[in-house]
C-alpha cells in the first residue's frame, strides 16, 4: 500500500488491513565518547554548551545499553566519530525496513543541521556490515529528513508515522512510501520544543500510543485517535522537561523511560506495561533521551 495520509478523510484503512511485521531484535548504539554540547540547534541546548559531565554521561549510556541486553536483545555498538558530538543520538541518521521476503533496506537521512550531516556516512557503514540495501535520497529534491527521529514504525504493522515541520519535510514521505511499499500517516509538529516526532509520540504496542497532544494539530490528533484505541496524553512538565514521550517500548511490553515521569508511568502501568526508569540527565541537555539513543534493527 503506497500512500501518504495527512487528513482524516484520506484514511481508508485500519490496523486489521495492514501487513504484519516482525519485531526488531537488534539494537544499534553509538558510544558517547564524543558526546558534548558544542552548538545550539534546538531549544533544549541553550545554556548547556560545555556543560556535559562526560563521566556521568557514559554511566547513563552503559545502564541503558545493559537494559537492552537484559531484555535479551543483541546490542551492536559502534564508536562515535570525532567532530560529531550528537552522533550518539543514532535514531536520526536513517530509517530501516524489512520486506515481506526478508530483504533489509535503509533510507539514509539528509540531516537538517549542517553540524550533523557528516554523521550519516559513519552510520551507513554499520548497515553495510549488516547486509542492508542502502537507499539515498536525492538531496536536490529532499533537503530535510532525520530518519526515525521523525519516521516511526507502528508496532508489528507495516505503517509509518511521519512527523514534519522542523527537521523533516512532508514531501519526503511520498518517496519513502513508494520505496518501502508502506503507507505513511504524516503529522505536522507545531511546537519547536518537540522538533522531532519521537519527542512527542511514543508507540507502545499495536493499540497504544503515548503523546503530548499540544505538539500536534487537531487534524493530527484525529488521525492518531483513528488508529490507536488507547492514547495516553502526557503533561507539559514530563513531556518537555523529562522527555517522557522519548521513551521506547521495543517488545510491546517493557518501556524504557527517563526517570521521574510519575504521571506517565502510572498511566502506562495501569495499561499493563512494565516501566523501567533510566537517567538520561546529561542527554536531556542536548535535547535527547532514551528513544534517540538507539536504533532498532532487523
Amino acid at each position: 500500500m503506497k500512500k501518504v495520509v495527512t487528513k482524516l478523510d484520506q484514511l481508508d484503512f485500519n490496523l486489521a488491513d495492514l501487513e504484519s511485521m516482525p519485531v526488531p531484535e537488534k539494537v544499534l548504539v553509538v558510544n558517547p565518547s564524543q558526546f558534548d554540547v558544542k552548538y545550539v540547534i534546538n531549544p533544549h541546548m541553550k545554556g548547556h554548551i560545555g556543560d556535559i559531565d562526560k563521566e556521568v554521561a557514559l554511566k547513563e549510556w552503559k545502564a541503558l545499553k545493559n537494559g537492552y541486553e537484559d531484555l535479551g536483545m543483541y546490542v551492536h555498538e559502534i564508536e562515535g566519530a570525532e567532530g560529531y558530538p550528537d552522533m550518539v543520538f543514532c535514531a536520526n541518521q536513517s530509517l530501516p525496513n524489512i520486506t515481506s521476503d526478508g530483504t533489509k533496506q535503509v533510507v539514509m537521512s539528509v540531516m537538517h543541521a549542517p553540524q550533523r550531516k557528516g554523521e550519516v556516512p559513519h552510520i551507513q557503514k554499520a548497515y553495510e556490515e549488516s547486509s542492508y540495501e542502502i537507499v539515498h535520497l536525492d538531496e536536490s529534491k529532499f533537503t530535510d529528513f532525520e530518519g526515525m527521529g521523525d519516521a516511526i514504525w507502528h508496532h508489528k504493522k507495516r505503517l509509518i508515522w511521519g512527523g514534519y515541520g522542523y527537521r523533516s519535510s512532508l514531501d519526503v514521505y511520498k518517496y519513502i512510501s513508494e520505496t518501502f511499499d508502506t503507507p505513511v500517516i504524516a503529522l505536522e509538529l507545531i511546537d519547536d520544543r518537540f522538533y522531532h516526532l519521537d519527542t512527542c509520540f511514543c508507540v507502545l504496542n499495536e493499540e497504544t500510543v503515548m503523546i503530548y497532544s499540544k505538539a500536534f494539530t487537531e487534524e493530527g490528533l484525529k488521525l492518531i485517535g483513528a488508529i490507536f484505541p488507547n492514547v495516553i496524553d502526557t503533561n507539559d512538565h514530563e513531556a518537555a522537561e523529562l522527555f517522557a514521550c522519548n521513551a521506547t517500548c521495543p517488545d510491546g511490553k517493557n518501556v524504557f523511560i527517563q526517570e521521574g515521569c510519575v504521571e506517565a508511568n502510572k498511566a502506562m502501568e495501569k495499561a499493563g506495561f512494565i516501566v523501567h526508569e533510566f537517567s538520561t540527565e546529561e542527554y536531556l541537555k542536548s535535547g535527547g533521551s532514551v528513544f534517540c539513543m538507539k536504533m532498532l534493527l532487523w
